[in-house]
Parts: C-alpha cells; sequence; structure tokens
C-alpha cells in the first residue's frame, strides 16, 4: 500500500466520476474532466523530458488550470515548484535556478517577467502559457534556447489515457516556504509523509491512521455533497491541502484568482459552502467588514478554518457575534511541520495573540536540550514535531542541519516557533522566536502586540516591530492600518492594548499607512515594515515607563 497524491485523486476519479470538483466563475470540471485534462498534460510533460523527481514551476494564481497543472506533475512523478505570483524576475530568477526547475506553467499575464528571466535560468527548456483573459505579449519562438507553447493546444496533441507506472509513497513533494525572514526554502516531504500530516491521513481527534488507500475516496462516494472553499493562493500549503483533501474525499472546491470578500459571500451564498479555508485577519477581518445578512446566506457554512498568521481574538469574537453556530478553528502548522493542532475557538476565550490549541500526539513543546517543558511552568519552549515530518530542505545543507535535528534519538522538525504550555496541557502559540524583540531583556512577540493593537476598533491591521533604542537596546514599535485617517493617537490605542498585554510591550511609536503589506497568502512582510519605519519620523510617539 502506497500513499501518493495522484493515486489519491484518481481513487475519487474511478468512484464519483461525474460529480463536480473545480468551480472557478462560471467554468467547472467534473472529476472525470479534470483526470483526463491532467493525463494529458501528463503526457505532455513526459513527452518534454520530465521524468521522476524531476522540477517543474507553476507561475499562476487560483485556477481551475493551475489545479489540473499540480495533478499533472504529480502524475509523472515530478516535482511541483510554487511561485508566487507577485515576484519579480530577481526573485523568480532565484526560485527557478535553486529548484532546477525544468519546465514552467505560467498565466500568460506573466510572460513579461519570465521573458526577463529565462537569460539567466539556462535550466528551464519550456514554458507552458495559460490563456488568462489578458493580452500580454507571449513569446511565441524558442528565446534563448527555450521552447514555448499553448496550454490548450499541448492538451489536445497528447493522449488523455491514464496509463502511466506505478508510484511510489517515497515520490517527494517539495512546497518553498516564503516565511517572514530569508530567501524561500524548498521544503522535501515524502508523499505518505505529508499525506498523513495534511492530507487526511491520520484522522486528528482519534488518531486513527486510514486503512487503506481508498478510505477517503469510498467515504466521499458514501457521503452528501459537502462543497469547500480555500481562498488563500496556492503557492501557500494550507491552500493546496485543502483543496487536495476536497479531491481525496470527492467534494467540490469553489476556487478563485484573486481574494474579494464580496465574492466570497456571494459564492457562499450560490454554492451553499460548507466549510472555508482562510488565512488569519488577513482576510478574516475584511470578511467580516463584508457580510451582510440582507444580501447574502450563508446558513449552508458549518466550519471556517484559519492557519499560517495571526487570527486575533477581537476578530475571532466578531465571526462568533454574526455566525454562533460556526465551528471555527485556529490551527497552527508550518511547511515543515504540517498541521500540528488547532483550537476550537469561542467567544472571549482569547484575549492574547496566538491561539491556545490542542497539539497532537507527535508535537512537542521543548527546551534548548530536548525536555519537554513542564505544563504551568511559564517556560517559553519550541514546538518540535516527530514521526511523519520532512526530508530536509532542498540544496541546503546547513539549515537542514539546523531546522531538523537529532534530540535524545529522537528526530524533530523545530522551525522556530515559541510557545508556552499551560497547566491542562494545552499550548499558547507566540510566533516565531526570529522576529521577536529583545527590549531591556524582555522578549516581545510581535504577534502577540498586533492582536492586542487589533482590539482597538480603529486599528485595521497592524504589524509590530523592534526598532533601535539607546537605552532598551530595542524598542517595540507599529506600522498600523486605521479604518480613517487620524481614527486614534498611540496612547488611545495603547489604552486598549495595556488590556490585554504588559505595559512593556506596547509600542512607543507608530508609523501610519493606507494599507499592510502582506504576501499573497496573508502572511506578515516585517522586512517591508521595517524599511517603512526606517524611511521617516514616526507618525506619533509616546514615552511610558516599564
Amino acid at each position: 500500500m502506497a500513499f501518493h497524491i495522484a493515486d489519491l485523486f484518481e481513487h475519487s476519479v474511478d468512484l464519483v466520476s461525474e460529480r463536480v470538483a473545480l468551480v472557478q466563475g462560471e467554468r467547472q470540471r467534473t472529476y472525470a474532466e479534470l483526470d483526463r485534462r491532467a493525463n494529458q498534460l501528463a503526457h505532455h510533460l513526459h513527452s518534454a523530458g520530465v521524468r521522476p523527481g524531476d522540477k517543474v514551476a507553476l507561475y499562476s494564481r487560483n485556477t481551475i488550470e493551475a489545479i489540473e497543472s499540480m495533478l499533472a506533475i504529480y502524475k509523472t512523478r515530478a516535482v511541483m515548484v510554487n511561485i508566487n505570483y507577485r515576484y519579480v524576475s530577481s526573485e523568480l530568477r532565484h526560485l527557478l535556478s535553486d529548484s532546477e526547475a525544468k519546465v514552467v506553467i505560467a498565466e500568460r499575464r506573466y510572460s513579461d517577467v519570465i521573458a526577463e528571466t529565462l537569460p539567466e535560468t539556462p535550466g528551464v527548456a519550456e514554458v507552458i502559457f495559460v490563456a488568462d483573459g489578458t493580452d500580454a505579449p507571449v513569446m511565441t519562438s524558442e528565446a534563448g534556447g527555450v521552447r514555448t507553447a499553448d496550454y490548450e493546444q499541448v492538451l489536445d496533441t497528447q493522449s488523455a489515457e491514464r496509463d502511466f507506472g506505478e508510484r511510489s509513497g517515497d515520490d517527494v513533494y517539495m512546497l518553498y516556504t516564503g516565511g517572514t525572514t530569508g530567501a524561500p526554502k524548498g521544503v522535501m516531504w515524502r508523499h505518505e509523509d505529508v499525506f498523513m500530516v495534511l492530507g487526511g491521513g491520520i484522522d486528528f481527534l482519534t488518531r486513527e491512521v486510514v486503512a487503506d488507500e481508498w478510505e477517503l475516496a469510498k467515504k466521499g462516494a458514501d457521503s452528501g455533497p459537502i462543497n469547500s472553499h480555500a481562498l488563500p493562493p496556492l503557492i501557500h500549503g494550507g491552500a493546496q491541502w485543502a483543496i487536495l483533501q476536497a479531491l481525496f474525499g470527492g467534494r467540490m472546491s469553489i476556487i478563485e484568482p484573486e481574494f474579494d470578500p464580496h465574492t466570497v459571500w456571494a459564492n457562499v451564498t450560490r454554492h451553499k459552502i460548507n466549510l472555508m479555508f482562510i488565512t488569519g485577519d488577513a482576510m478574516a477581518r475584511p470578511l467580516i467588514d463584508a457580510w451582510d445578512p440582507d444580501v447574502y446566506d450563508a446558513s449552508s457554512l458549518l466550519y471556517v478554518g484559519s492557519s499560517a498568521a495571526l487570527f486575533s481574538p477581537a476578530v475571532k469574537d466578531q465571526w462568533l457575534e454574526a455566525f454562533p453556530n460556526l465551528l471555527l478553528s485556529d490551527n497552527i502548522g508550518s511547511s515543515e511541520t504540517g498541521f500540528s493542532g488547532l483550537e476550537k475557538v469561542e467567544k472571549g476565550a482569547g484575549t492574547t495573540g496566538g491561539p491556545r490549541v490542542m497539539i497532537d500526539e507527535e508535537t512537542k513543546v521543548i527546551d534548548a536540550e530536548g525536555n519537554p517543558v513542564e505544563p504551568g511552568s511559564g517556560q517559553v519552549g519550541k514546538i518540535a514535531r516527530t514521526g511523519h515530518i520532512p526530508l530536509g530542505y532542498w540544496n541546503d545543507e546547513a539549515k537542514t542541519a539546523k531546522t531538523f535535528v537529532t534530540l535524545g534519538g529522537v528526530r524533530y522538525a523545530i522551525p522556530g516557533d515559541d510557545a508556552v504550555v499551560e497547566a491542562d496541557g494545552t499550548v499558547t502559540m507566540l510566533g516565531r522566536g526570529s522576529v521577536s524583540i529583545n527590549t531591556g531583556g524582555e522578549k516581545v512577540h510581535p504577534e502577540e502586540v498586533e492582536a492586542a493593537l487589533k482590539a482597538h476598533p480603529e486599528v485595521f491591521d497592524a504589524l509590530v516591530i523592534g526598532i533601535p533604542d539607546e537605552r532598551m537596546g530595542n524598542k517595540v514599535a507599529a506600522v498600523v492600518a486605521m479604518r480613517s485617517a487620524d481614527a486614534a493617537t498611540l496612547a488611545e490605542i495603547n489604552e486598549v492594548a495595556r488590556e490585554r498585554i504588559a505595559r512593556y510591550k506596547c509600542p512607543r511609536s507608530i508609523w501610519v499607512t493606507s494599507e499592510i503589506r502582506r504576501s499573497p497568502a496573508g502572511k506578515p512582510n516585517y522586512q517591508w515594515a521595517a524599511e517603512l519605519a526606517a524611511s521617516r519620523e514616526p507618525d506619533d510617539s509616546q514615552e511610558f515607563s516599564r
């Protein structure tokens, strides 16, 4: 028995071939249509020289063709490289060179960036362009030895037969992680391992492992319609796995190329969405602001899960006030650990930044020597996961050795997330230690402060950074987006924040901006915030005692 992404999808095709698998606007694909087109693309990739283990880059927003491409890559036992669609040429060059990608599948709108990059990425042999409604010029002849092709024409020339050889659970699934600092790194998983922690291979609540590779497809075939909507972009692992889980279970997924809160609520109304996946406040806040019960119907919505970014308590409470019967969860994990635990959100339960979660059996909070942190001790430790974890980082032995560590004979993935174990065994997440602020010897986690700032009704979004200070070493500062200009002073914001965090954690200076810059997946861009703060004087400052 081997667990492989392509096999798991094909089992659903065999059992629910005529069900709708994907919907994008007015377009849709049944499971049979999705399988047929993915087979055609897979055959073309093979004819282009792609072999098991080779890299194929996907440069696209959330589209039907992007999902078809993902499946085709897995069918050939190749490795997908996820590209952030906001990358400029230098960033694209790094990713294509680092991954050693042989083929790029891209939306037409990105052709100019690709054309600029290709002369410096000799490993790329072919670019397949997908029509996207734009009239961006596309290279029609070989450019620097690189073949170009049209996506639909490629499919038309290939067999739709599913005549591929046997696959292995040892095949590599790779996810390039943008993180909050540093260059993207390719996290390498075995298909079987990543399925166990993200694809439904192990039930989180019961800890039961699936009986066989057909179990999810059979359950899906026997159940009634369940419709899901994954909102983060496919460069985000959470979005990939929300859609893959749906495909493994014979469900319908709604996808949109761009996040628009009113479009989301229209989709919930039209398609009777049951499950929705978001990325923290970056999506939760504009969604709840756009919600209008006189316009939209969300009676079908049963569950909303958030991951990968701060979901602040004040915003959680807004959701539960609007949807008191909704199951709302704040899920923890990372590209290096997969899913590690969740908080079932209850109204008024939290006051600080990170979620207070129930972790799974393979996840622990450990100290520097690898010893478990004592519950209720208040000691800050690192989240560490064992069991089904990645092989390491692609092409980076040094970072692999730093993140994937053997302690006491047990191999752990330790990506750098700080946490405290409460007396009842639950875990309070504090955020990534690499961006924490040391102010006068005290360690301040930005996410905790950001959540406290956003409890003020006029603060729409915020990023917290440390800036140099002669006396304290660093002082806490914030870049904030207000709901309206001059909506609140720093003193007024801190007055609310001090109800939730200690005085020394409150920002001493703020810079007001029209919009907080985040990645397409909603992750904070702390480098941008620091650069903005360094570029001009603060808009408001306040001195106060510790």
